[in-house]
């Protein structure tokens, strides 16, 4: 979802903005960032255009950073179970994301994984 929200736009960007502003409180891990800066790197590089450092530095230091302790099995992909680790140490609500094996648990520990699509059109479409 960040990924897309910074190279694409669309309702992943409305999310982003939203964090940025402080109307929602977004979490991350470190390991998550590096995941997040890495891909940027590589993507960058691509045909996809380079995003605006400043719209990528400017979500990150938005971002409340937690150290997980929880540990997890839960995802197909197991390069996922950080994002649930990380949900479920900060007590969040919602993973945003369009990644299949985060989306096929549906709620896992009380942490509801939603598309941004949906997220936008329950939550925010009604705050506009």
């Amino acid at each position: 979802m960040i990924l897309t929200g910074v190279f694409f736009g669309g309702k992943p960007r409305i999310i982003l903005e939203s964090i940025v502003r402080g109307d929602i409180t977004a979490f991350a891990s470190k390991a998550i960032i590096e995941e997040y800066s890495e891909t940027v790197q590589e993507l960058s590089g691509g045909k996809h255009g380079a995003p605006s450092q400043e719209a990528v530095s400017s979500f990150v230091a938005s971002l409340n950073i937690v150290e997980p302790r929880t540990k997890v099995m839960a995802s197909r992909d197991p390069d996922d179970d950080k994002f649930i680790e990380c949900a479920i140490d900060s007590g969040a609500l919602y993973i945003i994301s369009g990644d299949k094996d985060l989306l096929v648990l549906e709620k896992y520990k009380g942490v509801t994984m939603i598309t941004a699509a949906d997220f936008v059109s329950k939550y925010l479409t009604a705050a506009d």
